[in-house]
């Protein structure tokens, strides 16, 4: 049945597509927003945000995992090929609605990995600031209803929930995670998993299953109104795919045995499929990780383990998609398809930070400490504590370098879907560099709304630096940036700008060398090709330009000895010190494969 569900969708989809009328290209290219003869009113809006999801982790974008909703949407819209976002979640989400650089919002990181020297400084909070408005304010002072089901993680202090924030109907995750079975708290820096609805603490069901339940609550959110005439913005910030990794089972059962001939074939056959799509060249080259492992040298139990842990993972996505499909299918039984606007995209890369050997002495201790276990026939169900390791990590971002945390391909470039029955482009992939604050000015667009200058409800705010997407959208542009427009990045050290098709880049160690490299990412998005020594008057003019960006949005100086997975040792022990063996488990595990990292780049 759920099979058949999501064909219904897909076909619904296409059908709707098909029925578009060149005169809703005229009207798109005459203004970035959408409108028809048949649809007088502002379209609805549903904004979707995966967590952790690497670029090539939905079908449209080269994967072996089955996304017939994603799919649906991509065949309905434009992909975006060369967007980018913040390499952590809270960044990224801070960017996303409202369109500040996230040192700006007061978000250059998340809380939990911020260091005590930064945060005397008011915009070193990691938690959005009052000095920005959110896109879901601004639509609903135009009149639209403003929901939001999924993680938050930008501040659960008095004034800092979403439901002070601009949305009407909230149920929302404060923490940077959580279970997915039930409420429980996925690392002892949390006391329990603060989930809150309307701004009141809120306690989940007994039959909780976040991507089900969040769309469930999504749906009786959108219920609630459908008949009166204001649109609605809906923001579903999932949280799959992130730490834990947890499925149902019959979402996991149709990958028993495809990950068996281990990373290194996926990351390959990914790659190619990519390349056939057209997402990226076919001649990409990749680089190796130095935490991705040889596959060939475990055992076969290991392999069995390993293979489940990613199989779990696809179920989750695939489950993910499912519950989309389920909200499409009800738009369309309300008759709000036609004139809603879809955005999908995730926060950032995936996270490779999960154990490479769960069964080991701490690892076990940590879970097991935490009321989790690891066993393989229960992996990924109610009671596991499952994640992928980074060398799956390496498959899931393929064919970049990588991961969460890094300002590397891998972290940064994820899928963007921008789709609708009444955009007049369908099933168009493009390659235009795109930010993440780009995504509340194109939301805006749609909506007919325009961004604040430099003031809203009487007090300054920070004006929006993202480019509405419309032109791109519409096909009247290539691109919303020209080759001298200038994009700053940092986070935790590591840093990027881009500038037409070039990128220079620093990884901090133990995964970089602290190097700055230049690189043209839309030839080379593999990262693999290092330009420094070719074009030495670009790297200057470029980092001239970062420097810029550096003062102009007061980027801090890392202290000395920073590491991002240390500082969050530090903050641990700080908030739990009643628990030091438990908090000392934990760390070890989360450092194992930076450790196997480090020793692997001092080797001769």
């Amino acid at each position: 049945m759920r099979r058949f569900t999501l064909c219904c969708v897909l076909l619904s989809i296409g059908l709707a597509a098909a029925a578009v009328s060149a005169a809703v290209e005229r009207s798109l290219a005459d203004s970035s927003e959408v409108k028809t003869e048949s649809v007088r009113r502002p379209p609805n809006i549903v904004l979707i945000l995966a967590d952790d999801l690497g670029f090539s982790d939905i079908a449209p974008y080269g994967s072996e995992i089955s996304t017939p909703s994603l799919s649906a949407l991509a065949a309905a819209g434009v992909s975006f090929t060369n967007y980018h976002t913040a390499a952590n979640c809270a960044p990224a989400r801070a960017m996303l609605l409202t369109g500040v650089d996230a040192h700006l919002a007061g978000v250059p990181n998340i809380p939990e990995m911020l260091a005590p020297e930064q945060r005397r400084y008011e915009h070193y909070q990691g938690v959005l600031g009052h000095n920005v408005v959110t896109v879901a304010t601004l639509l609903e002072d135009a009149g639209y209803h403003t929901y939001m089901a999924g993680k938050w993680h930008l501040g659960s202090a008095p004034g800092l929930l979403p439901s002070q924030r601009g949305f009407e109907r909230t149920v929302a995750l404060a923490d940077s995670g959580a279970d997915n079975w039930e409420q429980r708290p996925y690392i002892p820096l949390y006391d329990k998993a603060n989930w809150y609805a309307d701004g009141e603490p809120y306690q989940l069901p007994e039959d909780f299953y976040s991507s089900r339940f969040l769309v469930d609550k999504t749906i009786e959110f959108i219920d609630s109104h459908i008949d009166d005439a204001q649109p609605f913005f809906a923001y579903l910030p999932f949280q799959a795919v992130h730490i834990p990794v947890q499925a149902p089972q019959d979402f996991i059962d149709p990958y028993m045995g495809k990950y068996d001939e281990g990373w290194d074939a996926i990351r390959e056959a990914r790659r190619r499929r990519a390349g056939a799509l057209g997402v990226i060249p076919s001649d990409v080259e990749m680089v190796g990780m130095p935490t991705t492992g040889d596959w060939q040298a475990l055992d076969a139990d290991q392999q069995r383990y390993e293979a489940k842990r990613m199989a779990v993972y696809a179920g989750m996505v695939e489950a993910m998609d499912h519950h989309i499909g389920r909200l499409i299918a009800y738009l369309k039984s309300q008759g709000q398809f036609d004139n809603t606007i879809f955005i999908f995209t995730s926060d950032n890369g995936a996270e490779a930070s999960g154990s490479a050997d769960p069964d080991g002495f701490i690892t076990s201790r940590q879970t097991s400490a935490l009321g989790y276990n690891t066993d393989y026939e229960t992996l990924g169900l109610k009671g596991s504590y499952n994640t992928i390791s980074p060398s799956f990590a390496s498959a899931a971002v393929s064919p970049l370098a990588y991961y969460k945390f890094y300002a590397g391909e891998g972290g940064m470039r994820v899928p963007l879907i921008v789709a609708g029955a009444a955009l007049p482009r369908q099933g168009v992939l493009s390659d235009a560099f795109s930010f993440v604050t780009d995504i509340t000015p194109t939301v805006l667009a749609f909506a007919g709304v325009k961004p604040p200058d430099g003031r809203h409800g009487g007090r300054p705010v920070e004006s929006i630096i993202g480019r509405d997407l419309s032109p791109v959208l519409s096909g009247r542009a290539e691109g919303v940036y020209s080759s001298d427009d200038a994009v700053g990045y940092e986070l935790a050290g590591n840093a990027a700008l881009f500038q037409g098709d070039y990128k220079i880049v620093v990884n901090r160690k133990p995964l970089g060398d602290g190097e700055w490299r230049l690189f043209n990412i839309k030839k080379d998005p593999g990262e693999t090709r290092d330009l420094v020594q070719e074009e030495p008057a670009r790297l200057q003019q470029m980092l001239s330009a970062y420097e810029r960006y550096q003062r102009e949005n007061k980027v801090l100086d890392m202290p000395a000895g920073y590491g991002h997975i240390k500082q969050l040792l530090i903050n641990t022990l700080h908030q739990q010190w009643r628990t030091p063996l438990l908090v000392g488990l934990v760390t070890l595990l989360i450092l194992l494969p930076f450790l196997v990292a480090y020793r692997m780049r001092r080797k001769p």
